[in-house]
C-alpha cells in the first residue's frame, strides 16, 4: 500500500496535480492558439476553454461527496487515460463543434482525476505542507510548459498544442497507476455521522471567495498572451514573460509552506484577493511591455501562493472529506466562467474591462475571506478533505 507521505506517493500527486491544473499553466497558450491558429474569435476561444473548465466542475460534484469511497488510484489512471484520448482527438478534427464536445469530455476525465488527487492531498498529515510541494511542481511543470510549447505550435501548427495536451494527461495516467497512494484514514473521532453534516458557513465562504479569485485567474490569463501580442510586444518577447511567469511561480508554493506558522491565512487571501485585481489593472491598461510585463509574471504566483494557505485554512475548518476534494470544482466553476466571460468583454469592450470585472470579484472576495474566524491549529494528522 502506497502511503500519502511515501516518495511514490508524492510523485504522483505531484504530476496528478500538473496534469488537472493544466489550465492554470496553459490558458494564455490554450486561447491565443484557438484564436490565432484556428481562427476563431475570443468568444468562441474562450468557450472551449470554458467546456474543459465546466466538465472538470461537473466530475468534482458528482465525485466528491463520495471521495471515501472511490478507488483514487482507479478513477485518477481512467480519468487522465480518457482525458489523453479527448486531447489527441481534439488533434485530430477542425470544426467547431468536434472541438467543444472533446473538450467536455476532457474536462470531465481529468476533473475526475484532480477530484481524487486533491480529496488524497487534504487527507495527508499536513495537507497545507503537501499542496505546497505539489504546487511548486506545477511551477517547474509551468517553465517546461511555457519554455517549449509555445515555440512547437509556431513550427507545427495549433494542433500539436493538443498532442502535448493528450502527452501530458498520458504522464498523469501513468503516474497514478504505478504510485497513486491511499488517502490517510479520518482522524479519531470524526465517524460517518459528523461527515454527514452539512458544510459550516464558513467553508462556504471560502469555497466562494477562492471562486472569484480563480474566475479573475482565468478571466485574465486567458487573454494574457492575446493582449500582448494585440499591443506589438512581440511573440519573442511574450514567450519571455511567460517563461518568467513560470519561474516565478515555483517561488509561492514552497514560500507558503515556509510561513504556514508565521502569517494568518485568512489576512493572505484577502490580501491576495486584492493584489491580484490591481495586477489585471496593470496587465489590461498598461500600454507599455515593462510594467505589462512585471505584473504578468507574478499574476500567477498570487494565486498559488493565496490558494495554498486557503487550502490548509479550508481543511482545518472541514474534516468531513467533501470540502477539498471538491477543490477543482471549487476552482474551476469560477475558471469556467472566466474564458467565456473574459472573451464577451473583450469583444464588446475591449481589454479594459476585464480590469473593471476583477475589482468587483475582488471586492466579493474579499468580503467572504473576512468572514471566515481566525483558524485554529489543524490536526497533526489525517486531515480530511
Amino acid at each position: 500500500m502506497i502511503k500519502t507521505s511515501s516518495k511514490r506517493g508524492h510523485i504522483a500527486l505531484m504530476v496528478g496535480h500538473c496534469a488537472g491544473m493544466v489550465d492554470l499553466v496553459a490558458l494564455p497558450v490554450w486561447v491565443g492558439t484557438l484564436i490565432s491558429r484556428y481562427g476563431l474569435d475570443p468568444q468562441q476561444a474562450g468557450m472551449l476553454a470554458t467546456l474543459f473548465l465546466a466538465g472538470a466542475v461537473v466530475a468534482s460534484l458528482l465525485l466528491a461527496p463520495k471521495f471515501q469511497r472511490l478507488n483514487g488510484r482507479l478513477v485518477a489512471t481512467l480519468g487522465f487515460g480518457v482525458a489523453a484520448a479527448a486531447f489527441f482527438g481534439v488533434s485530430m478534427v477542425s470544426d467547431f463543434g468536434s472541438m467543444a464536445a472533446l473538450h467536455g469530455l476532457a474536462g470531465f476525465a481529468a476533473g475526475s482525476a484532480l477530484s481524487v488527487t486533491h480529496g488524497t492531498i487534504a487527507r495527508s498529515e499536513r495537507p497545507h505542507r503537501l499542496f505546497a510541494i505539489v504546487g511548486t511542481a506545477l511551477g517547474v511543470f509551468g517553465i517546461i510548459f511555457m519554455g517549449s510549447t509555445p515555440p512547437l505550435v509556431a513550427a507545427a501548427g495549433g494542433p500539436m498544442l493538443f498532442v502535448v495536451f493528450a502527452g501530458v494527461m498520458a504522464v498523469g495516467a501513468l503516474a497514478a497507476l504505478l504510485a497513486f497512494p491511499v488517502a490517510d484514514p479520518v482522524p479519531a473521532g470524526h465517524d460517518s455521522a459528523a461527515a454527514a453534516k452539512p458544510l459550516s458557513a464558513a467553508v462556504w465562504f471560502g469555497v466562494v471567495g477562492i471562486g472569484c479569485m480563480a474566475l479573475v485567474q482565468a478571466m485574465t490569463f486567458s487573454f494574457l498572451e492575446r493582449v500582448g501580442s494585440d499591443r506589438g510586444f512581440g511573440l519573442a518577447a511574450i514567450t519571455g514573460v511567460l517563461i518568467a511567469l513560470g519561474v516565478v511561480s515555483m517561488i509561492p508554493a514552497p514560500l507558503a509552506a515556509m510561513l504556514e506558522k508565521r502569517l494568518p491565512a485568512r489576512s493572505v487571501m484577502m490580501a491576495g484577493a486584492a493584489v491580484q485585481a490591481m495586477l489585471v489593472a496593470v496587465i489590461m491598461n498598461s500600454p507599455a511591455f515593462a510594467p505589462y510585463a512585471m505584473a504578468a509574471s507574478v499574476f500567477a504566483a498570487v494565486m498559488i501562493f493565496t490558494h495554498t494557505f486557503a487550502f490548509g485554512l479550508i481543511a482545518s475548518l472541514d474534516l468531513s472529506g467533501r470540502a477539498l476534494a471538491a477543490t477543482p470544482a471549487m476552482v474551476m466553476i469560477g475558471a469556467a466562467i472566466g474564458p467565456i466571460l473574459g472573451g464577451t468583454l473583450v469583444k464588446a469592450s475591449g481589454y479594459s474591462s476585464l480590469s473593471i470585472a476583477a475589482l468587483v470579484m475582488a471586492c466579493v472576495a474579499v468580503f467572504c475571506f473576512s468572514r471566515i474566524p481566525v483558524a485554529k491549529a489543524a490536526p497533526q494528522q489525517g486531515v480530511a478533505a
